[in-house]
């Protein structure tokens, strides 16, 4: 079992995004019994909370449901039992790292660095409109494409 962790700063727009995303492709491959996603944020001001509308709405005409998903908070265990932790942008990857224990067995780095696009991190589409989450929606697919094969290779 191979166990993947997303983190953005709330949980409930590009995390729950990238999970969401993931799993549908882990289901198209017949891959999805044998691996774990999860989602969740470094701040906790939404724990509990179902994803961002416009980003369950934006993803539904896509084809994929968030609706099971609620945000949840980073924990220090995180880092023994997932193998990768991506983080949506430097801040949250900087965050995880000051977290991170020293014998941690998590990989952590930035989910764009499995993709070749030019964008090295996932913006926040929060305070933005609808084009924002079509973008993470973009950029989302574009790196699940990648770690899907990343992990084809180490399920291998």
């Amino acid at each position: 079992m191979v166990r993947v962790m997303f983190v953005c700063l709330g949980n409930i727009c590009r995390s729950p995004t990238a999970h969401g995303v993931f799993e549908a492709k882990l289901r198209e491959t017949g891959l999805a019994e044998l691996v774990e996603v999860e989602s969740s944020g470094t701040g906790s001001w939404h724990v509990g909370e179902a994803p961002d509308k416009r980003a369950s709405k934006h993803a539904a005409k896509r084809g994929y449901d968030l609706s099971p998903l609620r945000a949840q908070q980073v924990q220090i265990n995180d880092f023994y039992r997932f193998d990768y932790i991506l983080a949506m942008d430097e801040a949250n990857r900087r965050d995880l790292s000051e977290m991170m224990p020293e014998d941690a067995k998590a990989k952590l780095e930035l989910f764009l660095s499995y993709t070749s696009l030019p964008e090295t991190e996932v913006p926040d589409p929060y305070y933005g409109g609808d084009a924002g989450f079509e973008h993470v929606l973009d950029l989302v697919e574009s790196a699940s494409d990648g770690l899907l094969q990343e992990i084809k290779r180490a399920l291998r």
